[in-house]
């Protein structure tokens, strides 16, 4: 808002003023005028009387002005202290400045109890999720003992259980103080063997052919968060892919990581959306029941590890997730990991 501007607001808030004093003016100027005073003595107390509102308003739009300034830089700032606003000149301003100093109060107590409220609730599902991770072990290692048709369906839901228990984890740790993120050199191919291991059950149950470039590639991230992500997308693919292969490249000039499938694909109109929080689309409404969490979480953890994710894709012909490595410098090592 420029200084124009701002005396325009002045003079409406304060019109009533400027017209009872020039109402005043001409009441003088009329009785000075009926008492038969000459013209010339008329005209001049009544330019005294206007010189005076004159500058008078002049000193009060200054006062008025640097007020405003102050109060625009206290409201820029995210958590204002009452210690800085101007000092109060009127009893309006007294109120409003009493009930501004309540409301922060109550705003101070309410956040307190947000917190506190928030954080029994993620201790207590970090507990539950590291607790039910006891019994998913036991029946994993019950139904190992027995290699049946059975068995190994159960296993495959068993595995899905646990894979939706760490994205609980995950989703608590992502917003906790608590997080650290260890940004250093990682192999590529290293995570990405991980996150293939932990899905080859699925892949021999689907017949879905793998398809990897194992040539080593470092990269600056964080190991355990960029694997969550991996993780996702792979699990993504083997849902929505019911035959044919999963290809995973590295590009090296970029660098990012490519996981094409040749699975079902994603709507055009659901594209723009698909990292958007509890979003399932088409596929995730027609049977698959999606939790629409998945890729909103690998978003905001690329964010906060300064990467990327794109995602391409055509219904019945497949989908292309890239995941860009590039925010940070890249640097080879030997395939020995010396340095």
């Amino acid at each position: 808002m420029n200084s124009f501007q701002l005396f325009i607001r002045y003079l409406k808030g304060h019109v009533k003023t400027l017209c009872a004093c020039i109402l005043c003016v001409l009441i003088l100027a009329s009785i000075f005028f009926l008492y038969r005073v000459p013209g010339e003595t008329i005209l001049y107390a009544v330019f005294l009387c206007l010189l005076f509102i004159i500058l008078f308003m002049i000193w009060d739009f200054i006062r008025f002005s640097k007020k405003h300034q102050a109060l625009t830089v206290i409201r820029q700032q995210p958590a204002p202290d009452m210690a800085q606003f101007p000092e109060a000149t009127t009893q309006i301003e007294e109120d409003y400045q009493s009930i501004i100093a309540e409301l922060n109060e109550s705003r101070a107590q309410l956040l307190a109890q947000y917190d506190n409220s928030r954080t029994e609730m993620n201790d207590y599902y970090t507990m539950w999720a590291h607790q039910i991770k006891t019994p998913i072990s036991a029946m994993n290692l019950l139904l190992k003992a027995e290699d049946t048709a059975a068995n190994t369906a159960l296993l495959a839901e068993l595995f899905k259980i646990e894979q939706y228990v760490d994205m609980v984890l995950s989703y608590i740790r992502l917003d906790s103080d608590a997080t650290d993120y260890i940004i250093k050199p990682c192999s590529l191919v290293k995570i990405v063997r991980e996150c293939i291991h932990k899905y080859a059950r699925i892949f021999v149950m689907k017949k879905i052919r793998l398809v990897f470039d194992e040539e080593d590639f470092f990269v600056l991230t964080d190991e355990k968060w960029l694997s969550f992500v991996i993780e996702q997308i792979i699990s993504n693919a083997l849902k929505y892919t019911h035959e044919g292969q999963i290809t995973m490249t590295i590009d090296r000039t970029r660098p990012a990581l490519k996981i094409s499938d040749t699975g079902i694909g994603i709507r055009a109109e659901d594209l723009p959306r698909v990292f958007d929080k509890g979003f399932t689309g088409y596929n995730g409404r027609s049977g698959q029941k999606s939790t629409g969490l998945g890729l909103y979480l690998c978003k905001r953890i690329l964010n906060k590890l300064s990467h990327t994710i794109s995602i391409e894709s055509e219904p019945d012909k497949g989908t292309t997730v890239t995941i860009g490595l590039d925010t940070y410098k890249n640097v080879r090592f030997p395939r020995d990991g010396s340095r």
